[in-house]
């Protein structure tokens, strides 16, 4: 159940029997060889299939978020914090005046944390209303699934290479690339970053298996559902 497949009539009719949506929030942000948006692909497309599971409407995903870090990548978008937060914050006062109180927030972009903090003030200030934010990609199902597979996942590597993410006529490179230290990372400029990552993959492989990476998918689709449909306390 999309939004944009809903007119405002049929809303109202879902919102007389059920109170829950989702909201999908990505970023459009340099990810080595694979799409510019490849966090706003994969959460709005999971939001998709999760929703179309527990029949319970999908908003339209939030595709730009905090990514100063890779700034000197062209294409790259990014929000002040104080924007993305007030910006999060509009859309779930107008979703919640529509008249749904348990927001599924579907988030697939690490840099985004910032908006859980403000989440609980937001609670806070609507007390008849619930939001849950879900990391999709290291929720813990999906994130022993995804070691399982393999233990050198990253940023702009295999972990994020899906049929749908990947651009046609784009060819990755054939082998691994070492893993970065994250904690150097947390003290560099853009342009620092941008020369120690070279083309932006933090680590390992560039691509594995489909079928790897479907069941990958198939449990990050299983435990999204059951965040939805679990206890909103």
């Amino acid at each position: 159940m999309q939004i944009s497949e809903m007119n405002w009539m049929q809303v109202e009719q879902y919102l007389a029997s059920d109170d829950r949506c989702i909201l999908p929030t990505g970023s459009t942000e340099q990810h080595a060889y694979l799409s510019l948006t490849v966090d706003a692909i994969l959460a709005a497309r999971l939001a998709n299939e999760a929703g179309a599971i527990a029949q319970a409407p999908v908003y339209p995903v939030i595709p730009y978020g905090l990514a100063q870090q890779w700034t000197a990548y062209p294409g790259t978008v990014n929000l002040r914090v104080e924007t993305y937060l007030a910006l999060i914050r509009d859309v779930l006062d107008s979703i919640r005046r529509a008249g749904f109180r348990r927001i599924l927030l579907v988030n697939g972009h690490g840099g985004n944390a910032p908006a859980q903090g403000m989440l609980r003030e937001w609670m806070m200030d609507n007390p008849d209303s619930r939001v849950k934010w879900h990391n999709w990609y290291n929720a813990p199902r999906t994130w022993a699934k995804v070691l399982e597979t393999d233990s050198v996942a990253s940023h702009a590597s295999w972990m994020e290479n899906y049929p749908w993410t990947r651009l046609a006529g784009v060819a990755l490179p054939d082998e691994p690339k070492p893993q970065t230290e994250l904690e150097a990372l947390m003290t560099l400029s853009p342009e620092k970053t941008r020369r120690l990552l070279g083309d932006g993959n933090m680590g390992g492989l560039y691509q594995r298996d489909d079928d790897e990476m479907l069941a990958i998918w198939q449990v990050a689709v299983e435990e999204t559902v059951a965040t939805l449909e679990g206890d909103w306390g």
